[in-house]
């Protein structure tokens, strides 16, 4: 997950307004500093480390409101439309990440074993890696649990289903950004602290 910066400049001796200023810029920064992949569809990591930016901008928007301009609502209401968006994409992500792995059965599974338990014991797996508890990958590879013909089926039907949804869902996010851009959606959120 990525990693909030430390603030540089904070002073306790300085007016709040000034502070909130240097925190408001920081997360932003932060933010854009994930946007190169937002034309990156199956940048899986990437993606989740944007949306975990947006959550923690809107947090600082929310937590100094009261400070801010009155603009500061509508950035939020925006800043949590991005958030959703890419928290469904996530979730998406790790249906059809767990799909494929129930899938692949022994055959394919160990790879995916072998990523999703080094991601779920925290080593550093590969980016875009899903980390899964290894209980439940253990279940899932377990050959009295791998699914028969007709589960099969059933499952591929949906893993199908739910790759199209992710397609929508990433287009839909992706208009968004760019809806926001065309905006200068930057220039907005820095205009909330001229209160």
């Amino acid at each position: 997950m990525a990693k909030a910066r430390p603030v540089q400049g904070l002073s306790s001796q300085a007016p709040l307004i000034d502070n909130v200023h240097l925190i408001v810029k920081a997360r932003l920064d932060d933010l854009y500093q994930w946007s190169g992949f937002v034309d990156q569809p199956y940048a899986v990591h990437e993606l989740h480390n944007l949306r975990i930016t947006a959550k923690r901008l809107r947090y600082t928007l929310e937590l100094f409101a009261a400070v801010l301009s009155a603009q500061t609502p509508t950035v939020i209401e925006e800043l949590t439309r991005l958030q959703d968006m890419l928290g469904e994409l996530h979730d998406h992500d790790v249906v059809i990440a767990l799909l494929r792995l129930c899938l692949g059965g022994q055959d394919s599974g160990r790879a995916y074993e072998d990523m999703l338990l080094q991601a779920g014991k925290g080593k550093k797996g590969r980016k875009g890696d899903i980390a899964l508890p290894p209980a439940l990958v253990a279940t899932l590879l377990n050959p009295q649990t791998l699914p028969d013909a007709t589960e099969r089926y059933g499952l591929e039907c949906l893993l199908s289903s739910l790759q199209a949804q992710r397609e929508k869902l990433y287009a839909n996010f992706r208009q968004y950004w760019y809806y926001l851009q065309g905006r200068d959606f930057r220039r907005e959120v820095l205009a909330t602290l001229n209160a």
